[in-house]
């Protein structure tokens, strides 16, 4: 395995209903270290969301996307750990399912700036669109508006076209909901296929969360497994209105409080 890391992600069956599981997956640090970034895949268990610290290791400055409340003290920590400067915590969209933790991080690291898509209607220090870029040292992160899980979905893409952070908007073998928050299956679809599929197969793609074990996929593996969005605009329309499920256990804390930056009265 030489210096890739072994990832162990330990899926919650009792608020999933999917029974136990530990899957296991490899992730090559190294791979990044070598182009000089830092990236750390970080994970929160009640919501099943992974927090994304991405940052240039020769100017230190870093970029955080998708913290939670719950854990943003640990995010913090390993930001100092690390000697990172985190310049912004950034969220794909106004989340229904936890509380963005980037109101506390912004007091926890003085300097860090909070920002989310002008179409979320939730405040933010920056408001940013399609095309705008979040840079930290050489690297950036390219916007790609993905709505249809929500109006306000963000893509996020490295510059090199290596990674991409898609939210909601896609997930492993799935994709975000489409039966509140502004949702909408045909414009979910139109955003995956022109905004997502339209990337290199061979890049990487993380998602804000995981209920099965895994953390990573392509674009590859997805144009070809996604078992939604491989269906036809009609099929796929189709079983999202009919997905029938629970809303989330958080939405009436969490949205209105991500509406404001996470910060709760």
């Amino acid at each position: 395995m030489g210096s890739c890391t072994k990832i162990v992600t330990v899926a919650l069956a009792s608020c999933r209903g999917l029974g136990a599981a530990v899957v296991r997956r490899n992730y090559c640090a190294r791979a990044g270290q070598l182009k000089g970034i830092v990236f750390r895949q970080l994970f929160e268990p009640v919501s099943a969301t992974y927090t994304y610290l991405l940052a240039d290791a020769e100017s230190k400055e870093a970029v955080l996307i998708d913290p939670v409340l719950d854990t943003a003290s640990r995010d913090a920590n390993l930001v100092r750990d690390l000697g990172l400067n985190l310049l912004y915590a950034a969220n794909t969209h106004c989340h229904a399912d936890h509380i963005t933790g980037t109101g506390i991080l912004k007091k926890l690291l003085p300097g860090c700036r909070s920002v989310i898509s002008g179409d979320s209607g939730a405040c933010a220090d920056i408001h940013i669109k399609e095309g705008d870029r979040i840079t930290f040292g050489k690297f950036s992160l390219e916007t790609r508006a993905t709505p249809g899980h929500t109006d306000g979905c963000l893509t996020y893409v490295l510059n090199d076209h290596s990674m991409a952070f898609t939210g909601d908007a896609l997930l492993i073998r799935g994709c975000g909901r489409t039966d509140f928050q502004q949702g909408n299956p045909k414009t979910l679809y139109k955003s995956v296929h022109e905004k997502i599929f339209s990337l290199p197969e061979s890049c990487l793609l993380y998602p804000a969360h995981d209920y099965t074990g895994q953390s990573v996929t392509t674009v590859a593996e997805e144009k070809r497994l996604n078992p939604r969005l491989t269906k036809s605009l009609e099929e796929f329309v189709k079983t999202m209105d009919n997905l029938n499920l629970p809303k989330p256990d958080q939405i009436d804390m969490a949205v209105p409080a991500n509406l404001k930056c996470g910060i709760q009265d």
